[in-house]
């Protein structure tokens, strides 16, 4: 025991690399496949419960909003405003979980349309340098998304609904409660800002939420954690 104990090099190539000698054995190297593939498909499924639980709380809170709002004439409408807000940061966590959910799916397809389903149906594969890539992400991994993409596709898919919902349910408010004499812009003040400013606001930024949601630039697989030059060869 003592004599292989002595022998043993930590810092020699054979005891570094040693799982090299997967990469020319096929059974092997399936077997580190599957292994991967269930360890990147827990993350994704984890990734994916954090972000909707950001959706969760998103829409418990606008429920919970209109539900106060409406619940008595004293309520102020500038309540919704501060529940837009809330959706704005609640997007900004979401569309960072989402990049970061994005890696380890790409993983996971990666494996799904190169390895799996080439075993299935052995008619090749999608790319031809899917090992490459997969050695690259692993060792810099790389978030292949852009931020802009991630907030046009969270707004078309939960936030640009709970937006609108939202912004009708401020105007249904100011329109149903307007005290005698006061016009709906003069009811939208609030403090010493002017309703005609609060108006103008609320509709630059409700222009702003409908181009990112109807924005359909095709999808770009690149980002950062180290700059990506051939991310877009990802799915």
């Amino acid at each position: 025991m003592s004599d292989q104990s002595e022998d043993f090099d930590p810092k020699s190539r054979e005891e570094r690399e040693v799982a090299a000698e997967a990469a020319t054995d096929r059974s092997d190297l399936l077997s580190l496949m599957a292994h991967t593939y269930r360890g990147e498909l827990g993350r994704t499924s984890s990734w994916r419960t954090r972000i909707d639980r950001t959706t969760n709380w998103a829409v418990v809170v606008t429920a919970s909003l209109l539900t106060w709002t409406f619940s008595s004439e004293s309520r102020p409408h500038y309540v919704l405003l501060i529940g837009l807000v809330m959706l704005g940061v609640f997007l900004g966590i979401e569309t960072r979980r989402y990049r970061t959910f994005d890696v380890w799916r790409s993983r996971v397809r990666l494996l799904e349309e190169n390895v799996f389903a080439n075993a299935l149906d052995p008619e090749g594969v999608e790319q031809s340098s899917w090992r490459e890539l997969l050695s690259e992400d692993l060792r810099e991994p790389t978030i292949k998304m852009p931020a802009v993409e991630a907030v046009s596709r969270r707004l078309r898919r939960v936030y640009a609904p709970l937006v609108s919902v939202l912004i009708a349910a401020w105007v249904v408010r100011l329109t149903v409660f307007t005290p005698p004499r006061s016009g709906v812009v003069e009811t939208a003040a609030v403090g010493a800002v002017p309703g005609a400013l609060v108006f103008a606001a609320v509709g630059c930024f409700y222009l702003a939420v409908l181009a990112l949601t109807l924005r359909r630039a095709p999808r770009r697989a690149k980002g950062e954690m180290q700059a990506a030059e051939a991310a877009e060869e990802w799915k």
